[in-house]
């Protein structure tokens, strides 16, 4: 498990994404769309919409939805499954761990999706 700083809790109010690119061990990049849902929780997932193949941090983040921006599709920000269509497919969902004020994401390690 390889964990990076992704960014620092007070980067990301309650409601809102942003993108962060992290490496995995082999040293590809990965877009990683990181969101905080309504309670505060942080949540890490692709950042490409598995619809559109756009940027999800580039949408709206409402509850624990993340909206695509292009064509409104949501997905869950905890199991990256899509709850609205047009999206049919889910999108890779990173572990997160806060410690301290620093938000760490592991990329080599995608949570699996339950069926």
């Amino acid at each position: 498990m390889t964990q990076q700083l992704a960014c620092m809790t007070g980067d990301l109010a309650p409601e809102e994404a942003m993108l962060v690119e992290l490496d995995t061990a082999d040293g590809a990049r990965v877009p990683v769309a990181l969101a905080r849902d309504a309670d505060g929780a942080f949540h890490a997932l692709s950042d490409v919409c598995s619809h559109g193949a756009v940027s999800l941090s580039d949408g709206e983040v409402e509850g624990c939805l993340v909206e695509c921006w292009l064509h409104g599709s949501q997905f869950d920000l905890r199991t990256g499954r899509p709850v609205q269509l047009p999206a049919t497919q889910p999108v890779p969902v990173y572990p997160v761990t806060v410690d301290g004020d620093r938000v760490l994401v592991d990329v080599d390690e995608p949570l699996a999706v339950a069926s």
